[in-house]
């Protein structure tokens, strides 16, 4: 397996045209296949994405090593700009016959590359992006969305705060498609369970760093809870100023709907604790998440944890694998479409979900849990920092397939 990182486009080189090449590399290349990981590899979201994505990539990859055909894993950062990730994938599809892209990261690069994929009959599998609408208005043949969505983080954690007597909200949200997929999301289960929606402020995206002003607005609205629909470094600014204001000190509670874990090593226990958070993914779940993670961490270095996200990256790359030996590299170059129509065919399998399924409007399938950030002292070894609340079944925890809205579901 080889590995090409691209920061930007700026001086990466096209490759050879397929005619142009020798006899020899014309058949390596037919039975070639090239993952084209497009993620935030230096921005908002570069923890819970970064190194840990394209090394989890890489696993799966070298896990599936001697099965008949090659698998190769170029890299590029996207900066959380819709119109340079649209430039990369296009220069992928058209030009160094990648065929496949996964990560994505921000809603709006994900949207965008989607529709690109489908446009060129590639695949396209959002493991880092949450808007529920890739699975509903804006669903498409060849776009898989696994790990979590706005719909499953709204239920399954803004949810809880209500039951647990938050009643009254002021948003905080990322004025881009996440944002306002997941206040759009939150909202709908806040009213469902008797609370009101007070006030919302957008903030801008990206870089915003100070949230001062913005903290003061959502404190003066007297709501209960403040509801971050944000994620990644704007999270985590968010909640070390509300802490530094000491707004949670006054008896209002900070609820982030999109949590990770490597948000939560960045504030540390003492800031962190309490929060509750919608995840999927655990890494000190059972012995084949910790494995996972031994040997994602392997390849990645450092000390950063393993989040739902990288487990995505390690499970999506993996099951397409899977399906283009099942149905032979040549069928699966051919059709990204048909390649998703197999995907969603062939039940899932791995150390980071367990089984599971994908739907036929592209859902992956698997349960979702609430978790509790722990206190210092209950924290006993190195990211141990998660207590089980509750768990849902896939069924309970994602939208009904009925309810969103997708084209490719008929009445």
């Amino acid at each position: 397996m080889t590995e090409s990182t691209r920061r930007s486009l700026m001086g990466a080189a096209a490759a050879a045209p397929l005619l142009a090449m020798p006899l020899s590399a014309r058949a390596q290349a037919a039975n070639t296949i090239r993952v084209g990981v497009l993620t935030d590899l230096s921005g908002t979201f570069r923890d819970l994405n970064g190194p840990n994505t394209v090394a989890a990539t890489r696993l799966a990859a070298q896990e599936f090593a001697g099965r008949g055909f090659n698998v190769e894993v170029v890299v590029a950062d996207h900066q959380n700009r819709p119109d340079v990730g649209v430039n990369i994938a296009r220069q992928w599809f058209d030009r160094e016959n990648v065929d496949v892209v996964t990560s994505l990261a921000a809603s709006s690069v994900a949207l965008a590359v989607a529709d690109v994929a489908r446009e060129r009959n590639k695949v396209a599998i959002a493991t880092s992006t949450a808007t529920s609408d890739l699975t509903g208005r804006a669903c498409n043949p060849n776009t898989i969305h696994w790990v979590y969505d706005t719909y499953m983080l709204a239920k399954t954690s803004g949810g809880a705060t209500v039951r647990a007597g938050g009643d009254t909200w002021f948003f905080m949200t990322a004025d881009y498609a996440f944002g306002h997929a997941l206040e759009r999301d939150t909202s709908a289960f806040v009213r469902a369970a008797g609370g009101r929606v007070v006030g919302s402020v957008r903030t801008p995206f990206p870089g915003t760093t100070d949230f001062s002003s913005f903290l003061l607005q959502a404190q003066a609205s007297r709501a209960k809870v403040i509801g971050l629909a944000n994620a990644g470094v704007d999270t985590i600014n968010s909640i070390k100023q509300a802490a530094e204001f000491g707004i949670t000190r006054r008896g209002v509670k900070i609820a982030s709907l999109l949590l990770f874990i490597t948000d939560v090593h960045a504030l540390g226990l003492e800031v962190a604790q309490g929060l509750v958070c919608a995840n999927t993914f655990y890494w000190d779940a059972n012995d084949q998440t910790r494995g996972l993670t031994r040997r994602i961490r392997a390849i990645a270095g450092g000390d950063t944890p393993v989040a739902m996200s990288h487990a995505g990256d390690y499970a999506g790359t993996l099951h397409y694998l899977k399906t283009v030996a099942d149905m032979g590299v040549a069928a699966a170059k051919a059709s990204g479409r048909a390649t998703v129509e197999r995907m969603k065919a062939m039940p899932t399998q791995d150390d980071a979900f367990g089984a599971g399924s994908i739907r036929a409007d592209g859902r992956k399938l698997h349960p979702a849990f609430l978790y509790e950030v722990k206190s210092p002292a209950e924290s006993r070894h190195q990211h141990d920092y998660y207590k089980l609340l509750q768990t849902s079944t896939a069924e309970e925890a994602f939208r009904p397939l009925a309810e969103g809205g997708c084209s490719l579901i008929r009445p």
